[in-house]
């Protein structure tokens, strides 16, 4: 049977650009016809898309990896390569993604939100584009660019309405399996829930709200204790915390229901301590099985999921809180398309002493097909100077003589006269 899956590392790669042709058109009674070579086509991007229908990460759990189609290469008689296709990959409504080091780069919460992944590389330029009165019969073309390519962490955190929050063994599974058509795995020992649900609870006046089954807390679960912080992290988006203490005592038989309330807004604090700001009701649950001496803390209510009591009370208040939680929620903002921030370039420092100039406009300034074209160094060069590499070498302390690495092309640095 499939797991639910809520945490992933994926690699995205864009589609590589196409090569730009090299070609002299070339017939009968057109004795200079000129270069007619064709611009490669453009890589295709990967894009993250939330969508409704996606209910975890496991597609990722064993296939990391997703890349975009490539652009075509051009070709004589001045044809352009086709444009590779984007890639659009689904991930939950409420995935979070995030870099390496854990930076957030986008929060895809509702259907629709699109984060651009991996962009596709530029096409190159065929040798047509460099015709000009000073260059007449160029030889040369652009080299399609590289695909972006990382990897990158998909975080899910569930969209409900309301978190049933408890120890383990408290209730939950068999409480939202009576609620909705969510059936849970249900059995009479600690740990049965190893993976949230989410049931959905419909009324006969057209309310519906989303339930979330968290798995059972422990106490220094806010610390990453057992499961902890994946479990926690599900709460986080839930408009009404249902907290369910067993009034049998727990799993242990000698928890009283004042320690398991103190426990688990503890927790609850710890992790983040505005979750105790959002409404919340207090359940005595196992009233079938109630322990008489131990010590009950005041609850809103009393259930039990096994024999029903109490369960068509929870459902009015959990719909009336969810009701008042929703008129209260500000308009939310509208998604920011998140792009890759273009980059100039930088000046770095080899182990060996030479200089390597890193930055995607520097490395396609010199992407030419054929560098051992005189013609094309000249255009290389041109390219350069305009980006203020030149500059940014001397500055850097470059001496003449020194090697520097730009992309594929290497050579020794002179400076200007």
């Amino acid at each position: 049977m499939a797991g639910f899956v809520d945490e992933c590392l994926i690699n995205v790669r864009g589609g590589d650009g196409g090569a730009g042709a090299v070609s002299t058109r070339r017939e009968a009674h057109v004795p200079k016809g000129g270069p007619d070579g064709g611009d490669g086509g453009g890589g295709g991007d990967v894009w993250l898309v939330a969508d409704r229908n996606v209910a975890s990460l496991l597609a990722f759990a064993d296939h990391p990896h997703r890349r975009a189609e490539s652009g075509k290469h051009g070709q004589g008689k001045k044809r352009h390569g086709a444009s590779g296709a984007d890639l659009e990959v689904l991930v939950p409504e409420g995935t979070q993604v995030l870099d390496r080091d854990r930076t957030v780069l986008a929060d895809l919460v509702h259907a629709g939100d699109r984060y651009l992944a991996a962009e596709g590389g530029q096409g190159g330029k065929g040798n047509a584009r460099f015709l000009s009165n000073k260059r007449r019969a160029p030889h040369f073309a652009e080299q399609g660019e590289e695909g972006d390519e990382r990897w990158l962490i998909l975080e899910l955190k569930l969209m409900a309405d309301v978190a049933l929050v408890g120890f383990p063994n408290v209730g939950k599974s068999t409480l939202i399996s009576r609620i909705s058509a969510a059936k849970p795995k249900v059995a009479d020992y600690p740990f049965t829930t190893l993976e949230p649900h989410l049931g959905v609870v419909r009324l006969d006046d057209d309310v519906e709200f989303v339930v979330a089954d968290i798995p059972g807390l422990i106490e220094g679960a806010s610390e990453g204790k057992g499961l902890g912080h994946r479990f926690l992290r599900h709460v986080e988006r839930a408009r009404v915390l249902v907290l369910l203490l067993d009034l049998a005592g727990g799993a242990d038989g000698a928890t009283s229901p004042v320690d398991q309330q103190k426990i688990l807004l503890g927790e609850l604090r710890q992790y983040q301590p505005d979750l105790l700001e959002r409404p919340r009701v207090i359940v005595g649950s196992r009233a079938d099985i109630a322990q008489a001496d131990l010590d009950s803390p005041p609850v809103d209510l009393r259930i039990s999921a096994v024999t029903g009591e109490g369960v068509p009370t929870l459902i009015g208040r959990m719909a009336t809180e969810v009701r008042r939680a929703r008129d209260e929620e500000p308009e939310p903002e509208a998604f920011v398309v998140h792009r890759p921030a273009g980059e100039g370039f930088r000046i770095e420092r080899e182990s060996d002493g030479s200089y390597r100039v890193v930055g995607r406009q520097a490395e396609r300034a010199v992407a030419f097909s054929d560098l051992t074209n005189l013609d094309a160094l000249d255009e290389a060069h041109r390219r350069l100077r305009k980006l203020g590499v030149d500059r940014a070498l001397d500055r850097a302390g470059v001496k003449e003589g020194d090697t520097v690495h730009i992309g594929k092309l290497s050579f020794d640095y002179e400076a200007e006269g």
